[in-house]
Formats: structure tokens, C-alpha cells, sequence
């Protein structure tokens, strides 16, 4: 048995490692449990800034870090999901999230801890299904959460009673400043404000430290917690750089407007509420809703501001990687590297022929702005790669030509696909939702079909591209998704003969989908015939 009064100081490191544990398991658990669902919905922010704001509070209570929700956007920043504008309403959301946490453990039910730990465990080995147990480990890492609380708050008793930590606090009821640079130093280690202000909270309930310096230690929790976003940022684009520095600056603009009023605040608190650890935690609360309804409404010219701050640089202008016209002395160098152009330009058009499943799930301007967008990019590098090659095959051999040119029908055909979801695809789907048409459910199954068939053969016909050995399955493929083509056109007609409505109102679109995912497959197979002794059909 540990002999508290002569180990505090492994007690609160303990403790605050399993409040650390259990907020990082609880968080990966519930993460997990909602899948790829979390990146849709980010990507799926619109432009109302109070939705943003209300996402941003319901994924920072879920996944209990407001600096994993910051460094997600950051992330999706860098892809290009998302701009600056529409996720300044969650960066706001994520503040007030964060608070719920602390809430919890201050109401001193860290008694529960161990029966909830118990539970969650058993259910944890007793079943099978993964839904069950992530649920099960959440609860066992909410329990740590509880338990590394009840540490850390007896530990700190110790603190008061000791004459060389009492007078250290004593120094820093004396400089605020220290408090203040102690709980940023702190945040930034642990990447976590909840075990900062939870630290506070077990610190001021043990009259170790003051309910002032506590409300300096919640100061310090908001900006330390932003070195999660600023570290994810360092090697981002200048999206990812906007979304962390926005962060950054919101939360120190917010400790700066608070900290002439901290100790009136705080009395404030007082009149209503005695016992530390609440007065913190609903400082901690109040602090963080205030200044979500001082900045909301200047969101978009906060947004403009940093905007200008970390402009679009010719570093993230879209470009060619690894091509330099007249650079390469040998055609072998140079060719090996418009091959690393021309894979880049398959990566994007499997992301398009990916997505534009979704196109048909309803109206989202996003994603057809995506959607172009990436076929600009396919265009670009295929002009830019064709154009490197032409002067290269001026130079080289005729078995080098002979290569060139089969890396440029390649990338045309590349081209030719981007352009046929851009342009065909898109159309159809835009016909689609303007008429608010639905396919009938036999009839989405077999464009679902048809969709995974073509997804299967792009990705063989782009791995044949650079290993032939594959080009003869990817042509049995090609010749396979042929057939399934021409068998749910039938069961499509025959669902007309029995006159069924959705499939007569939505025929025309989906026998042109059918039509065009063929065509995309053939374009995209169409290199390997010149590597087997199949003739072309």
C-alpha cells in the first residue's frame, strides 16, 4: 500500500497519468465508434456559423480534446476539405465542448470510478461485438478519468502541509505571471486543458493555491491547449497554418480581454458557489461561453484577418512535383520521373471515380466543386507532363520514343476519364437532384454494383501501368464489368416492363451511368492491351 504522506508526488504523477489514459482511451474508443462518420460531417460544414459552432461543441464532448478536434481540421485544412471561414464556428464550439469534461469531475463522483471501471470490464471480455466493447473501453477510460481525479485531489492535501511547497505557492500568488506561464508549459506537455484545469481544480480544493490562481491555471489551460493545432500546422499548407493560428489567436485574445476582471469575476462566482472545484470548473464554463458570444459575430472578419496574416504562398500554388523541363541529362531520369507524375495524376482520378458515387446521395456543392477542382489538377499535370515528354523524345532513341509514347496515351487516357466524371457524371447527378428524382432500390443496388466493379478495375488497370504482368487480369476484368454492364441494363428493362415509376422517371441517367463507368474502365485499360497479345475489342 502506498504511504501517502511520503509518496505524494507519485500519487499526482500517477494520477495524472490516468486522468491522461483514460481521456486518450475514452477518446479513441467513441472515435472509433463513429467511424469515418466525424471527417463526414466536417466536411459537410456549411456556411451557417451557429451550426459550425454546435458541431464543434457535440465532437469536443464526444471525443472529450478540443486539441484532437483542432488538429482534425487542421488535417482536413491541409487536404483542402475545408477553408478558414467555415470552421471558425467550430474552433469557437470547441472551447465551450471542452468544459463539459471538467463539469463532470467536478461534481465529485469519483467514487463511482472503480464500479464503472469494474462493469465496463467485464462487459468488455464478455462479448464480441466491436460496437460493444469500444462502448465498454469509453467507459473504462471515463473511470480512469474519475480515478486519476480522486489522485491527483489527494495528493494535493499534501501540498499545503509542505513549508517548501507552500512557500513556492506563496511565489506564485505573489507573480500571476508564473501561474500563468506554468499552466501554458503544463497544457502544452500534456496536450490536454481538462487535466490542466482538473490539476487546478484538486490544487485549489486543497487550499495548495487560491480560487484566483486557479482561474490563472484555466487562463493558461485555453492557450496551452492550442500547441496540439500549432504542432499539426508546422509542415500543413496555409489552410492548416490559418485554422491553428486562428485558434491560437482566439484563445489569447480571449484570456487578454478576461484577465483585467479575473478577480471580480471570480467573486462573482463566489456568491453563488463555495467549493473550489465548482467555482473553477464554472469559470472555466462561463469564461469559455462568453467569449463564444463576444467573437461570434465577427467570425467572418476574424477569418479575413487571418486570412491576410497566412495568405495562399507560391508553395501551395498546385504544381508538378518532379519535372523540370531540360534538367534530366538522361531520358531514363526523366522519363522515371513524369512516371512518378503520371501515378500522382491515377491517385487523383481513383479519388474521383471514388467519390462521384456520392454525387447521387443528394446536393452538395462541396463536392462538386471537388470534383472540378481535381480535374483542373488532372488537366494541369497532363499538360505539363506531355509537354516534358515531347521535348525529352526530341532527344532519345527510338525505344525511348516508343516508351514516351506510351506514357503519354496513358496519361491521356487518364485525362479523358477525370474529364468524363467532370462533364458526364456530374451532369447526370445534377439532372438527378434538380429533378429530385430517386433511383429505385433495386436500381441504386446495381449502380452500387456497378461503381465497386469499376473502382476494382481502375485500380488493377493503374497497378498493371506499372507492372505488366497484371495487364492480362486487368483486361478479363474490364471484360467482366463488360458483361455485368450489359446484365443490369436488363434487369434495369425489365423493371421498366413491369412499370415500375422510379425506375421509368430516373431510366435515361442511369443508363448513361451504366454507359459511362464502362467507358472509364476501357479508357483506363486500354494501355494494357499493347503489353498481351489480346486485340482490342
Amino acid at each position: 500500500m502506498i504511504d501517502a504522506g511520503n509518496s505524494f508526488f507519485i500519487i499526482l504523477i500517477a494520477g495524472i497519468a490516468f486522468f491522461h489514459y483514460g481521456m486518450g482511451l475514452a477518446s479513441q474508443s467513441i472515435e472509433k465508434l463513429l467511424a469515418n462518420r466525424i471527417t463526414q460531417l466536417m466536411t459537410k460544414i456549411s456556411d451557417n456559423n451557429f451550426l459550425s459552432v454546435v458541431v464543434g461543441i457535440s465532437l469536443t464532448t464526444l471525443l472529450q480534446s478540443s486539441g484532437a478536434v483542432t488538429s482534425m481540421l487542421v488535417g482536413l485544412g491541409s487536404a483542402k476539405v475545408i477553408n478558414l471561414k467555415q470552421v471558425m464556428g467550430v474552433i469557437i464550439g470547441t472551447a465551450i465542448g471542452t468544459t463539459i469534461t471538467v463539469q463532470l469531475i467536478s461534481l465529485n463522483i469519483s467514487e463511482l470510478a472503480l464500479p464503472i471501471f469494474a462493469l465496463a470490464f467485464l462487459i468488455y471480455f464478455q462479448t464480441k461485438k466491436p460496437g460493444v466493447k469500444n462502448t465498454a473501453l469509453a467507459f473504462m477510460g471515463f473511470a480512469l478519468l474519475l480515478l486519476g481525479m480522486k489522485m491527483m485531489g489527494d495528493s494535493a492535501r499534501h501540498f499545503s502541509e509542505n513549508p517548501m511547497l507552500a512557500d513556492f505557492f506563496q511565489s506564485l500568488r505573489n507573480n500571476p505571471g508564473y501561474s500563468l506561464m506554468i499552466s501554458i508549459v503544463f497544457c502544452s506537455f500534456v496536450h490536454s486543458s481538462a487535466v490542466t484545469v482538473g490539476l487546478a481544480m484538486s490544487l485549489a480544493s486543497a487550499q495548495a493555491i487560491r480560487v484566483e490562481d486557479a482561474m490563472l491555471w484555466v487562463y493558461g489551460a485555453n492557450i496551452g491547449t492550442t500547441s496540439t493545432a500549432l504542432i499539426a500546422a508546422a509542415g500543413s499548407n496555409y489552410i492548416g497554418k490559418q485554422v491553428a493560428w486562428a485558434h491560437f489567436f482566439y484563445k489569447t485574445l480571449s484570456v487578454l480581454i478576461f484577465y483585467p476582471f479575473t478577480q471580480g469575476f471570480v467573486q462573482l462566482l463566489m456568491s453563488f458557489d463555495t467549493t473550489p472545484a465548482r467555482i473553477t470548473a464554472n469559470a472555466h464554463l462561463i469564461f469559455n461561453v462568453i467569449s463564444a458570444i463576444l467573437f461570434f459575430p465577427f467570425i467572418s472578419k476574424g477569418a479575413e484577418v487571418i486570412q491576410k496574416m497566412f495568405p495562399k504562398g507560391p508553395q501551395d500554388e498546385f504544381g508538378t512535383d518532379y519535372l523540370k523541363l531540360n534538367n534530366y541529362q538522361s531520358s531514363a531520369l526523366a522519363t522515371s520521373y513524369a512516371n512518378r507524375e503520371i501515378m500522382r495524376t491515377a491517385d487523383i482520378v481513383s479519388s474521383m471515380i471514388h467519390d462521384s458515387l456520392k454525387l447521387f446521395d443528394g446536393s452538395d456543392p462541396v463536392l462538386l466543386e471537388s470534383i472540378k477542382d481535381r480535374d483542373n489538377k488532372v488537366d494541369f499535370l497532363y499538360r505539363e507532363t506531355k509537354m516534358f515528354l515531347l521535348d525529352h523524345a526530341n532527344k532519345s532513341n527510338v525505344a525511348v520514343q516508343q516508351n514516351i509514347l506510351s506514357m503519354i496515351m496513358f496519361i491521356s487516357d487518364l485525362e479523358r476519364a477525370a474529364d468524363a466524371i467532370d462533364i458526364n457524371i456530374t451532369t447526370l447527378a445534377i439532372k438527378k437532384n434538380a429533378l429530385h428524382l430517386e433511383f429505385s432500390p433495386e436500381g441504386w443496388k446495381d449502380i452500387i454494383a456497378m461503381h465497386t466493379a469499376v473502382t476494382k478495375a481502375a485500380s488493377l488497370a493503374i497497378n498493371a501501368y506499372q507492372n505488366k504482368v497484371l495487364c492480362s487480369e486487368a483486361i478479363q476484368l474490364k471484360r467482366e464489368l463488360a458483361k455485368l454492364e450489359i446484365s443490369l441494363r436488363e434487369a434495369h428493362i425489365s423493371r421498366l416492363n413491369r412499370g415500375m415509376k422510379d425506375s421509368i422517371n430516373t431510366s435515361s441517367i442511369h443508363l448513361d451511368l451504366l454507359s459511362e463507368y464502362r467507358r472509364i474502365a476501357s479508357l483506363l485499360c486500354n494501355h494494357a492491351y499493347s503489353h498481351t497479345k489480346h486485340k482490342k475489342e
